[in-house]
């Protein structure tokens, strides 16, 4: 890691890609993705090839150099105080870290390019999501796939984008943790899933025919399949899923979000294979 550069003025042109961080979220920023906290950092380092470039406060850097040794040396690393940071960011919710890195291209999140790995493990647990489109959501996907050891996640083109600032914020870095995919030839993948992977799919939905889901037949290899937070599943994704699973409410609760769904159905999985309390094989 290069020495870390002291900055004292807001229109320092090298810190260009960490201004305005709002607007950024909204209008993108070339290719590069925001990372705050340091906890978040953190998770970021332990892939330092993906870091684009940092920005921290004196404090924050004395506790991260450890972490920041893993850096190359083109990687610059920038020090100035919290208040000019805030200005330079437009919030001041970062707790003196900030961070940009590069996102993987298109190729390298197709199901086979990210996902590829896992495919020959006799023991899998995927979590599918369709149109999802609330980034809080999104992020607490990624967090329950780390809280219960889940392999991967899989996505439909138009769900939002794991690496927005707030879904990497909510996820507690959990988007760098758990690999996962993009389905451009949505719903062809879940056939993929089905006939090439060997992945049961279980359809996380309120239906008919729809079972408990304490009551679906364990697989080793299984897929929990979830739909938007307004409509659910679209009818071609449910028609190629094996199973249609409920999670049995008391009162006039139709549903839970995708958050607390995905979590339910973890847990039960978690439950009814006999994993310890202490998952030892969860994502640190």
């Amino acid at each position: 890691m290069s020495s870390p550069a002291h900055i004292t003025t807001l229109d320092d042109p090298r810190l260009e890609p960490f201004r305005d961080v709002r607007d950024r979220d909204l209008r993108g920023r070339d290719g590069l993705f925001m990372a705050e906290s340091e906890l978040v950092l953190r998770r970021l380092l332990r892939t330092p090839e993906r870091v684009d470039r940092v920005l921290l406060s004196p404090e924050r850097h004395e506790r991260l150099a450890p972490d920041l040794a893993a850096l190359s040396d083109d990687v610059p690393v920038f020090l100035a105080d919290v208040g000019l940071m805030s200005q330079i960011a437009g919030f001041h919710v970062h707790r003196g870290v900030l961070a940009t890195g590069r996102r993987p291209a298109a190729s390298e999140l197709t199901l086979d390019a990210a996902l590829g790995p896992l495919r020959g493990r006799p023991r899998l647990t995927l979590l599918v999501a369709e149109g999802l489109t609330n980034v809080d959501n999104m992020g607490a996907l990624f967090r329950n796939a780390a809280a219960f050891a889940a392999d991967g996640i899989v996505l439909d083109p138009t769900s939002c984008d794991p690496l927005y600032r707030k879904s990497v914020r909510v996820s507690m870095g959990h988007v760098f943790s758990v690999p996962w995919a993009v389905a451009p030839g949505w719903p062809a993948e879940l056939d993929r899933l089905r006939e090439q992977w060997n992945v049961k799919l279980v359809a996380a939905e309120v239906t008919v025919e729809a079972r408990p889901a304490w009551d679906v037949a364990p697989a080793e290899r299984v897929g929990y399949v979830f739909g938007s937070e307004g409509h659910g599943l679209s009818r071609a994704a449910l028609e190629r899923c094996d199973a249609v699973a409920e999670i049995p409410m008391a009162g006039e609760v139709p549903s839970l979000n995708v958050a607390v769904a995905s979590a339910v159905f973890l847990y039960e999985r978690c439950r009814a294979c006999g994993r310890p309390s202490k998952i030892a094989d969860s994502h640190a």
